[in-house]
């Protein structure tokens, strides 16, 4: 009944679109793995008992450590490939989700302080430090009362044209004329006729 199976020689795919596992970057890595937990969660695959949950932490924690940190990329890919079950990928992914968002809950309240702060100082009897408060809160995003704009014109040029401006804004810094060129030979035959 399976007999075609024992015969089967599948054809061999080409690998572009594929990237080996040394040129791959951590992230990459981790996405991959995350799409693989998902979709073995999508088709209905076993769980893993607690035994497999300790050590997919503690493999979590170790893969944690090191992308979080400056380990070179390939201590970080070594890290993520010991990643092997379901469990250690989805607490990895949790853990870093976590990360970021104590990242930027704290980002937001050190914003917040410093802004605070700067108004604090806005009420100091010294009129160089409430002049400075006021002018750092008014470079505030919200407030963006100094805001420096810079507008970028772009102008179609030939060469011609281009390097004729060039030359402009060199003489004028310059006081340079254009020189004539002349031709060594010429010059010594006029000054043969002279002597």
């Amino acid at each position: 009944m399976l007999d075609h199976l024992l015969d089967y020689s599948p054809p061999i795919s080409d690998l572009t679109g594929y990237t080996r596992l040394e040129d791959a970057q951590p992230m990459d890595i981790l996405s991959a793995q995350d799409a693989t937990e998902k979709w073995l969660a999508q088709v209905g695959a076993p769980t893993a008992d607690t035994t497999e949950i300790d050590t997919a932490a503690a493999l979590a924690q170790q893969a944690f450590a090191a992308v979080t940190t400056a380990a070179p990329d390939a201590k970080q890919r070594q890290a993520l490939v010991q990643l092997k079950t379901p469990p250690a990928v989805r607490h990895l992914v949790g853990m870093l989700t976590a990360y970021d968002w104590a990242f930027v809950e704290q980002a937001k309240e050190l914003r917040g302080y410093a802004v605070s702060q700067i108004l604090e100082e806005t009420k100091h009897p010294d009129a160089k430090v409430r002049l400075k408060a006021l002018e750092m809160l008014g470079k505030v995003t919200e407030i963006a009362l100094f805001t420096n704009r810079v507008e970028v014109k772009s102008a179609e040029m030939t060469n011609v044209e281009l390097d004729q401006k060039i030359k402009d804004k060199l003489n004028r810094f310059m006081g340079v004329l254009d020189a004539k060129v002349v031709d060594v030979a010429e010059t010594n035959a006029s000054t043969d006729e002279l002597i």
